[in-house]
C-alpha cells in the first residue's frame, strides 16, 4: 500500500493538464468523491478496503453521490479531482463536467461506462480506467464450467438419475457421443471475456473457433484458434458461446436463420446480453428440443413468470449471475484501488478506457 503524502488543501496546487496525474513531487492528496449506489460501497469496500481507499485520496466514505446537483454532492463535485464510481453511478455528462473544473480522473470499480459516462469526459481529458478485467474471469470461468457440464449432458443425466431413483441405466449407452474429448467449441466475439475464455479452455482437448470482424490472423494464431465467419462457426460448432458488445449493429445477431444452422444437439450458451439473441427464435428450437441452452442474460432481463424458459429441461437458466457476484466484488474493487494507486503515483492506468475503443466495446 502505497504511503499517503501529507494533506495539502487542494486550492493552493497550481491545475495540472486534464487528465494527468501530478508528479509525485508536487502532489497533494487528491480528493475524491464516490458516485454509486450507496449499497453497494460496503460490498465492494470493507473495512480493509475503505482504509486503503482512504489512505490513497481525500474522501468523505459516507458521502455517496446518487444525485450529482443535490447540493452536498455539488459542493463536494466542484473539488473533486477523481470520481470512484460504480454500478448505480448517474449520468455524468456535460453539465456534470462544468461543475467539475477540476476532475482529472474516473476510475470505475466495475465493467463498462457507457451507462453513466459521455464522450465529453475524454473530449476534456479526463482519464478513464475501469475493472472490466477483473469482471471478465469470472464470466469465463463461469462459461469454461458451462461447455464442460454440457458436453457431459449432467442436466441430462440429473433428471434420468433422478426418474430412475438408482434404478439401472446403461450410462455409456445414454451418453454415447457425448463427453469433452475433441469437441469444437464456437466463441463468438474476441472480447475481453471472449479471449479469457480462450485461455481456459486452452489446456483441454478442444478445437476453438472465433467469429470476430476485428481478428486478425496473426491475433488469431497466437490465441491458438481458428478464425471462421459466423455462420461456419455455428454450423460446425458443438457449443456456441457468445460474448460480443451489445451495439446496434450486433442485435439479434444470433437470429433464426443462424439457430438453424446449429447441429442437432448442440448448446448454446449466452453470458453477454439478451439483446445479441432473437428470443423468440431461440425459444422455438429449444421448445422443440433440438438444442441446450444454458443463458445467464435474457431479454426482457428479468423473463415474465410464465416464460416456458424456466421449465424447459434442456436449459440452464441463471439470473445474470456470471459476472462478479458475492466475493468477486472484491477482485473489482481491489483492481479499481489498484488503478488508483497507480494514478496516485503518477502512473498511467493499467486498463486504461480509450474513446477509439468505446464504438466497439460493451
Amino acid at each position: 500500500m502505497t504511503t499517503s503524502h501529507r494533506t495539502v488543501p487542494s486550492e493552493v496546487t497550481e491545475p495540472a493538464a486534464p487528465g494527468a496525474p501530478l508528479p509525485p513531487a508536487r502532489r497533494p492528496r487528491a480528493r475524491a468523491l464516490l458516485a454509486m449506489a450507496p449499497s453497494h460501497v460496503p460490498r465492494f469496500f470493507p473495512p480493509a478496503s475503505l482504509e486503503r481507499l482512504r489512505s490513497l485520496v481525500d474522501i468523505d466514505p459516507d458521502l455517496v453521490v446518487t444525485d450529482f446537483a443535490e447540493p452536498r454532492a455539488a459542493a463536494a463535485l466542484a473539488q473533486a479531482e477523481v470520481l470512484v464510481t460504480g454500478w448505480g453511478c448517474p449520468r455524468f455528462g456535460p453539465r456534470e463536467l462544468d461543475a467539475a473544473p477540476r476532475l482529472r480522473a474516473v476510475v470505475h470499480t466495475a465493467g463498462t461506462v457507457k451507462p453513466h459516462l459521455t464522450e465529453e469526459c475524454w473530449h476534456r481529458g479526463v482519464a478513464v480506467s475501469s475493472a472490466a478485467a477483473a469482471n471478465a474471469l469470472p464470466v469465463a470461468e463461469y462459461t469454461l464450467a458451462a461447455i464442460l457440464l454440457a458436453n457431459k449432458r449432467v442436466l441430462t443425466t440429473r433428471d434420468l438419475y433422478r426418474e430412475r431413483r438408482g434404478g439401472p441405466v446403461d450410462w455409456h449407452a445414454t451418453l454415447a457421443g457425448h463427453g469433452n474429448y475433441r469437441r469444437v467449441i464456437g466463441v463468438v466475439g474476441a472480447s475481453r471475456i471472449g479471449r479469457r475464455v480462450i485461455e481456459l479452455l486452452a489446456p483441454f482437448d478442444f478445437e476453438v473457433l472465433v467469429s470476430d470482424p476485428h481478428l486478425s490472423p496473426a491475433d488469431a494464431a497466437a490465441l491458438g484458434v481458428t478464425p471462421v465467419e459466423l455462420d461456419e462457426l455455428c454450423a460446425t460448432s458443438d457449443v456456441v458461446s457468445l460474448h460480443a458488445p451489445a451495439l446496434p449493429s450486433t442485435r439479434h445477431l444470433i437470429d433464426r436463420r443462424r439457430l438453424a444452422l446449429m447441429r442437432d444437439g448442440a448448446t448454446f450458451i449466452n453470458t453477454a446480453r439478451g439483446w445479441l439473441v432473437d428470443h423468440d427464435a431461440l425459444l422455438d428450437e429449444l421448445a422443440s428440443g433440438r438444442l441446450h441452452a444454458v443463458i445467464d442474460v435474457t431479454e426482457p432481463e428479468v423473463l415474465p413468470a410464465d416464460s416456458p424458459l424456466y421449465e424447459l429441461p434442456n436449459v440452464l437458466l441463471t439470473p445474470h449471475v456470471a459476472g462478479s457476484m458475492g466475493g468477486e466484488l472484491r477482485r473489482m474493487a481491489d483492481f479499481a484501488l489498484d488503478e488508483l494507486e497507480r494514478w496516485v503515483r503518477g502512473e498511467p492506468f493499467a486498463e486504461p478506457v480509450l474513446l477509439e475503443h468505446l464504438a466497439r466495446s460493451a
